[in-house]
């Protein structure tokens, strides 16, 4: 830490004045007078500072603002109030406020009982304040700590003040306890600050603080904990910190990772907003009452996170992993579309003042959940989430699961694609699970890791397709699936979640059986299990054309047969009787495909669709091409209505 640059002003008691240069406009040492002289007790005559440290006892309140010690000269007053009792240093009311402390500085295990004053101290070695007790309050404001400072297990029974402060080197406050209001405002911790195992009885203030790396593993904060603009410039550790009053961090700034794991909120209701430019770590922490998280980050991760009553995030950039999360009521998460907001440093405010999100730049927008597994999904609503990369393998109730708003989904590569490097084939374009995308990468033995539109995804786990659910379990997700959109009255948003449970169903060699796959594959072949409607189109102007054809060619005879009457007249006259006899219709011969044989087997083929009877004289070859015709077209033509109707129902 630099140097302090002097300062001109004078003092507001009575100075040494050691030192001063009047042209440098210097006021000299700032050391407050000893009782009954004119200097610091740094510039007695080593007479009087023997007779004055004679006169203190354990216990004995001391005055030394703006002195400057030296290593020896603590160890002097140090030693002069050594108590017998004890071992240890024993203040009554201290003031050290502006005093320099150079070299190392040692109140390990002091006792202050009354107030102590370090304001503007500066320690420009390492200092210890371990297992130090405070029986009143003290003031470390504007402090100055240029080596490690150490309160390891330190007591503050009154409120400690270090607001302002500056640590340059550690900041060790291990298993510290204050049983008051401990403050930190605008503290500027240039290195490791631990507060692991540390325990605030009171309120906590570390507002607009500034981190480097800080440790709360463990911390306990009994009354408001108050992180309102902080920022954390590397790792903060919130590891099974305890928070049992209102917890703020607004506006919070988190450089890299932020760990709550483990951490326990009892009477939070509102967290944020925070901004993480890395990962935001709850996996196992446990919030008690209903509370709103505001978080953008890169990443969240909520694995094992119990929700005891009613939740929202909001969320912005990030990846959400919810595996094995607990829900015991109503959870929802939620993309946010705008920048954060946040108010005045006070509770429950709110402004117009945008956070600020520059340690996201360049990060996507979009909230994508990457997994739900392990995770009861009754009491769980995304809204405007991207799930193109969630596995739903492993989750219960999954046909009770909320999802509103825009919600998208992966879909089928694009473009044409070589089967066997010959045929080419094109992807039916549906929306599909991250499974089916896993599943299919193993299959298709694809090793490539490419987020082109035009492959399959692999997945996390591909190395292992143990962890890789097979055919019959992803078919269950889709049926899931599919009951939730139903649910939802979203039928079109159901479909693609249909086609994949029979798509999973038709790969299934275990528990579907061969016959069973053929007819799937067959219903695939000839109208996408009922939802394409092309595809039922097409094969039926394929039919009617073959029909057309075998008509022209076989069904139609080769001209009208004509009716002849023949009769008996018996001898004599008498009554006529005319008997109309209708010839066989015969096979055609010579030129079969004619524009008016066309006209004749178009007829019969149009009203075969709709199950009539086309009214013509065929051929024996005719009326068998009819009947195949009158059951198969219609069925086609059922099939893309189907097909249609389920696109446009709701």
């Amino acid at each position: 830490m630099a140097e302090p640059s002097p300062n001109p002003e004078l003092p507001p008691w009575p100075h040494c004045g050691h030192g001063a240069d009047p042209a440098a406009e210097s006021v000299g040492c700032r050391g407050i007078h000893v009782s009954g002289h004119t200097a610091c007790l740094a510039h007695l005559r080593d007479a009087d500072r023997a007779a004055y440290l004679a006169t203190l006892a354990p216990g004995s309140d001391v005055d030394h603002r703006g002195t400057p010690f030296t290593e020896a000269l603590l160890s002097s007053l140090l030693r002069a109030l050594h108590d017998p009792a004890t071992g240890q240093p024993h203040f009554g009311t201290a003031w050290f406020d502006e005093a320099r402390f150079s070299g190392d500085t040692w109140f390990a295990h002091a006792r202050f009982a009354g107030v102590a004053g370090f304001t503007h101290a500066h320690f420009c070695g390492d200092t210890g304040f371990d297992r130090a007790q405070f029986s009143d309050a003290v003031r470390f404001e504007e402090a100055r700590f240029s080596g490690i400072a150490g309160f390891t297990g330190a007591q503050f029974s009154g409120a400690a003040r270090f607001d302002g402060a500056r640590f340059a080197g550690d900041a060790l406050f291990t298993r510290a306890q204050f049983s008051t209001t401990a403050g930190f405002g605008r503290t500027q911790f240039s290195h490791d600050a631990r507060f692991d195992g540390a325990h605030f009885s009171g309120d906590a203030w570390f507002a607009q603080t500034q981190f480097s790396g800080a440790w709360f593993d463990a911390a306990r904060f009994s009354g408001d904990a108050w992180f309102i603009h902080t920022r954390f410039a590397r790792t903060a550790g919130f590891i099974r910190a305890e928070f049992s009053g209102h917890t703020w961090f607004e506006g919070a700034q988190f450089s890299d990772i932020a760990r709550f794991t483990g951490a326990q909120f009892t009477a939070a209701s509102w967290l944020g907003p925070v901004v993480c430019a890395k990962e935001l770590d709850l996996s196992g922490a446990l919030f008690e009452v209903p509370v709103t998280l505001q978080i953008a980050a890169r990443m969240v991760r909520c694995g094992r996170t119990r929700w005891e009553s009613t939740a929202t995030l909001l969320l912005r950039y990030a990846k959400v992993d919810l595996s094995y999360a607990v829900f015991s009521c109503p959870v929802a998460i939620a993309a946010y579309p705008a920048p954060f907001t946040s108010g005045d440093p006070a509770p429950f405010t709110s402004g117009g003042r945008a956070v600020d999100e520059s340690l996201l730049a360049g990060s996507e927008s979009r909230v994508r959940v990457t997994s739900v597994g392990g995770v009861d999904a009754a009491n769980l609503a995304l809204t405007d989430t991207d799930l193109s990369e969630c596995r739903f393998s492993g989750a219960f109730h999954l046909d009770q699961i909320r999802l509103e708003g825009s919600c998208a989904f992966a879909y089928t590569p694009t473009g044409l694609h070589l089967r066997h490097g010959v045929w080419p084939y094109r992807w039916t374009r549906r929306r599909v699970l991250a499974e089916e995308h896993h599943w299919r990468t193993l299959r298709a033995d694809q090793t490539l890791r490419s987020p082109s539109s035009r492959h399959w995804r692999l997945g996390h786990h591909h190395a292992n397709s143990v962890l890789n659910p097979a055919p019959e379990a992803i078919a269950v997700l889709y049926r899931q699936l599919r009951k939730a959109f139903e649910d939802g009255k979203n039928e079109p948003g159901a479909a693609d979640f249909y086609y994949g449970e029979m798509e999973m169903r038709r790969h299934d060699r275990t528990g579907t059986l061969p016959g069973e796959r053929a007819l799937l594959r067959a219903y695939w072949l000839v109208s996408g299990y009922g939802l394409r409607a092309s595809r039922a189109l097409g094969w039926l102007t394929a039919s009617m054309l073959v029909t057309i054809l075998l008509m022209m060619g076989f069904g139609l005879p080769h001209e009208s047969p004509r009716q002849e009457a023949t009769g008996t007249v018996p001898p004599g006259g008498g009554k006529v009787t005319f008997q109309i006899d209708t010839e066989d219709p015969k096979n055609p011969t010579g030129d079969r495909f004619t524009s008016k044989r066309f006209e004749k087997a178009l007829n019969v083929t149009l009203n075969s669709v709709v199950f009539r009877s086309s009214g013509h004289d065929l051929t024996t070859a005719g009326g068998y091409i009819e009947m195949a015709s009158r059951f198969s077209e219609p069925i086609l033509l059922g099939l893309a209505a189907l097909a249609i109707r389920g696109r446009v129902k709701r």
